[in-house]
């Protein structure tokens, strides 16, 4: 009678039979479904962080400082989008754990022809 090898996941140690699929390896080493799916989550999440968390955020006085070189006026407008760009980075870059929650807005720039609103 002949030994018939087991198929099993290496990482949890599940049976064939007991996960949707086992994607065998090169070197004859099988992983399933499930643990290749908590490897993805678990790598994206790393890299989330690392971009999310390496990028100095600027703060709106700086952002309304560099507007200030290339806009002349339209100081009000300057002021409410720099608060707007920095809430949006900073709610980007916010720990999704988190209690404080930093809610979505958007900005409506209303006026004439030529008054600078896609310039700023």
């Amino acid at each position: 009678m002949a030994n018939k090898k087991q198929e099993f996941c290496f990482i949890c140690g599940k049976k064939k039979s007991e996960v949707d699929k086992l994607l065998r390896g090169q070197f004859g080493g099988c992983i399933c479904n499930e643990c290749v799916r908590e490897a993805y989550r678990i790598l994206n999440d790393d890299e989330e962080e690392e971009i999310s968390h390496n990028v100095k955020l600027a703060t709106p006085s700086q952002i309304k400082a560099h507007l200030d070189q290339y806009v002349v006026g339209q100081d009000e407008a300057k002021k409410t989008l720099s608060v707007a760009v920095y809430n949006h980075y900073k709610r980007l870059r916010q720990d999704k754990k988190s209690e404080v929650d930093i809610q979505k807005s958007n900005i409506l720039m209303i006026g004439s022809t030529g008054s600078g609103k896609t310039y700023l």
